[in-house]
């Protein structure tokens, strides 16, 4: 097997005999590749590395360390089995959302700026709006979501999710015309496929409520950038986004300087524990693909 982190190999726990372990770095094939049957690629993969799946005539498995697999599905050998990173990623994700909301809401942004500044910016933001009461919209009902909903529950607010169709206590995507004039808050947390690439549209914008906060822990994609910087540059909503497209956001866009608009370089998922929980979850991936049982978090096909 092939992993990209040197340190990953003393976190992946007791391995099966004969099965050997290759640290292989982004864009590199290491000898022999005639024997790689299980590959987890680099965190954050370009295309060239995925274009290493034609050089791996073995390969039966592609364990990812993302929860998206935007990058990669579809594009598998026939035979190849893609897993995504599903529960690793929830708490550090859950946890920035929630940073996210009260770092808005409390106007830490505007402070930062008065201490920048060396101003005492009381009479400039207080009194700030607050989290309770609040109605929260969560738009992506998979397992960070949930782990949203269970982190913003001890904060009183009214809380409803979203997914792809209904099921209990989850409304579908298409009742979002009637969901989002009435939150205050809107979270993205869908992956990215055909279906919600553009989801966040003018429509979608404008149908906001007046003052609502819509923060992006999905996939920049997800939302359309033009209309972002529409709906914004009116000053009637406000963002925290710690995805764009493109990504990074070229210097010259105007969400850069927008007072209602906070900007993280996609680093919801970026947390010390992310390895230690990834590694964990490719170890026990590797135990039941050397056992001849199935893996979890498979990929559906037309993900």
């Amino acid at each position: 097997m092939w992993i990209p982190h040197e340190h990953g190999t003393s976190l992946l726990g007791d391995l099966p005999a004969g099965v050997t372990v290759e640290v292989a770095e982004p864009g590199r094939l290491p000898s022999p590749v005639t024997d790689v049957r299980f590959w987890v690629p680099p965190f954050l993969a370009e295309a060239e590395t995925a274009g290493l799946l034609r050089e791996l005539p073995d390969l039966e498995v592609v364990q990812l360390l993302t929860a998206g697999a935007d990058a990669w599905a579809g594009r598998m050998p026939p035979g190849v089995t893609l897993c995504d990173a599903r529960g690793v990623h929830d708490q550090a994700t859950s946890e920035w959302v929630v940073a996210a909301i009260l770092a808005h809401l409390r106007s830490f942004p505007a402070l930062v700026r008065a201490q920048s500044r060396r101003e005492w910016a009381y009479r400039e933001v207080a009194p700030t709006n607050e989290l309770a009461g609040k109605r929260v919209l969560i738009v992506g009902a998979g397992s960070i979501g949930t782990a949203l909903q269970a982190r913003l529950a001890p904060f009183e607010v009214g809380l409803t999710l979203v997914a792809r169709t209904a099921r209990s206590g989850v409304h579908a995507v298409a009742e979002l015309p009637r969901l989002l004039p009435e939150a205050d808050v809107v979270v993205l947390l869908v992956p990215l496929t055909e279906q919600t690439r553009g989801l966040v549209d003018e429509g979608f914008l404008a149908a906001m409520r007046g003052g609502a906060l819509l923060v992006n822990a999905a996939r920049g994609p997800v939302a359309q950038t033009e209309a972002l910087v529409a709906e914004l540059g009116t000053g009637r909503i406000s963002a925290v986004l710690d995805v764009t497209d493109p990504e990074p956001l070229p210097a010259d866009n105007p969400l850069w300087a927008m007072p209602n608009v906070l900007l993280t370089p996609h680093v919801a998922g970026s947390v010390q524990g992310l390895l230690p929980r990834a590694y964990e979850l490719v170890g026990e991936q590797v135990r039941r693909f050397a056992a001849g049982e199935s893996p979890t978090n498979v990929v559906a096909e037309g993900y």
